[in-house]
């Protein structure tokens, strides 16, 4: 199996999701998506004492590890093997992860040709089936 040059540690600043204004008091207010609050009153953009925070450049990551899955690889999406083609030299930087709208068919040759250049994929197991089925 192949493993990253550098699993250096990951730390997020922030693991929670911002919360967007009066998202707890009504339901078509979607909780996930934040939007800036642009009240002339608003206590959120005043950034009152006990109100909800707001997302700013402080909470972003470290530059060597943005983007980092958990393993150490940095995540680059495959539509073809050719595409695999360009993780060659950098299979202990990048994983490959094989686009959602990639058939069946294509997904085996892709994943046949990731094991000859020692290329890890991410989801090499999705749309596959067993011998069984068919």
């Amino acid at each position: 199996m192949v493993s990253p040059i550098v699993k250096p540690h990951i730390v997020k600043k922030r693991t929670k999701k911002f919360i967007r204004h009066q998202a707890d008091r009504y339901g078509k207010i979607d909780g996930g998506s934040w939007r800036k609050p642009k009240g002339i009153d608003n206590r959120v953009r005043r950034r009152f004492k006990g109100q909800y925070l707001m997302p700013n450049i402080g909470y972003g990551s470290n530059k060597n590890t943005r983007h980092m899955m958990p393993d150490g690889f940095l995540k680059f999406v495959v539509h073809n093997v050719a595409d695999l083609e360009l993780l060659l030299m950098q299979n202990k930087t990048y994983a490959a992860e094989i686009a959602h709208n990639v058939s069946a068919k294509k997904r085996k040759t892709i994943v046949e040709r990731a094991q000859q250049l020692n290329i890890k994929v991410t989801n090499f197991q999705a749309k596959l089936r067993s011998e069984e089925d068919n």
